[in-house]
């Protein structure tokens, strides 16, 4: 009795470790079928999950993980990219950026890990203020009506502006990578190259040419840079509208211009008569300020080149 005893005991043993190694074996395939990949999940806050997996892309495994992406986030790799085993899943910002990376990757460049760094070295911003020249521009006047038998005579010197222009520069490993103009102020305005043209004329006493000046009984005219104000405080720093003359501004009449004209001087400015009533720390040399009712015909009048002479009585 007892030996069957024995061998039942063994015979259950036997069933039982069987059973065992089926299961195992079970277990083992099914783990090869299903394909359990270990992948390392970095949120953007550096907290880091490793999870055990049989997904096959980046977000099938966030959606089972329960991580929801932000509207400014996005993963390294790709959402729709495939993993393998041992993948790590950034989550970044997206304006994070590994194409330098990927293209030494692609490339099979032979970097050091300092280069690595390099590129990506963090981006600075600096507010940068230059001097830049205003190039004068040149004016001919020709008083001769012809392009032949004449003299140039330079009666004004050309000289150039200064204007100050602010900058933003972004800088990377002090390299300058990017530059936008922010604005840009006037600090000295560009004086006019004038250039007259007269006319070769031959003397009857000696037969020579010499070159003169035509003279006529007109009034001089000479090429006036003429600009417009009106007043308001940022044209005038008052707003009275009282000239310097003492006299009230009046549009169509009212022009400033430098203290080589006396006040009450009469300017024919293209055609059209004007008085001149008003003075102007910007009003020097060859340009006029004439007198307008609004900003807005200032801003739209510009900037014009017209001939301008002065009206004896």
């Amino acid at each position: 009795m007892k030996r069957e005893e024995k061998a039942s005991i063994s015979m259950i043993k036997i069933i039982s470790v069987s059973i065992i190694l089926i299961l195992l074996s079970g277990i083992g395939v099914m783990a090869v079928n299903t394909n359990v990949k270990d992948v390392k999940v970095i949120l953007q806050n550096g907290y880091e999950l490793t999870v055990l997996t049989a997904k096959s892309t980046v977000e099938e495994i966030l959606d089972e993980n329960s991580i929801i992406l932000g509207e400014n986030q996005k993963t390294i790799p790709e959402l729709k990219e495939e993993v393998e085993s041992g993948t790590i899943i950034k989550i970044v910002d997206k304006s994070y950026t590994e194409i330098q990376i990927a293209t030494i990757s692609e490339e099979g460049v032979q970097t050091t890990l300092e280069e690595l760094l390099n590129s990506y070295a963090p981006i600075t911003e600096k507010i940068v203020k230059q001097n830049v020249e205003i190039p004068y521009e040149t004016i001919t006047k020709n008083a001769t009506n012809t392009t032949s038998d004449n003299t140039s005579k330079v009666i004004q010197k050309g000289k150039n502006g200064l204007k100050e222009v602010i900058y933003k520069v972004k800088y990377q490993n002090n390299i300058e990578i990017e530059k936008i103009q922010l604005s840009e102020t006037i600090i000295k305005e560009p004086v006019d190259k004038i250039v007259q043209v007269t006319k070769n004329v031959t003397s009857r006493s000696n037969s020579t040419t010499r070159a003169t000046t035509e003279t006529s009984s007109k009034p001089v005219t000479q090429t006036y840079k003429v600009t417009a104000y009106c007043p308001c405080v940022k044209c005038c720093g008052k707003t009275n509208g009282v000239t310097a003359m003492g006299t009230k501004a009046v549009a169509g009449r009212t022009v400033a211009a430098s203290s080589k004209f006396a006040y009450g001087t009469k300017l024919n400015i293209n055609g059209h008569t004007y008085v001149v009533e008003d003075r102007g720390g910007a009003i020097s040399g060859n340009k006029i300020d004439i007198y307008v009712n609004s900003h807005a015909e200032a801003l739209a009048w510009g900037v014009r080149y017209l001939p301008v002479s002065v009206i004896n009585n």
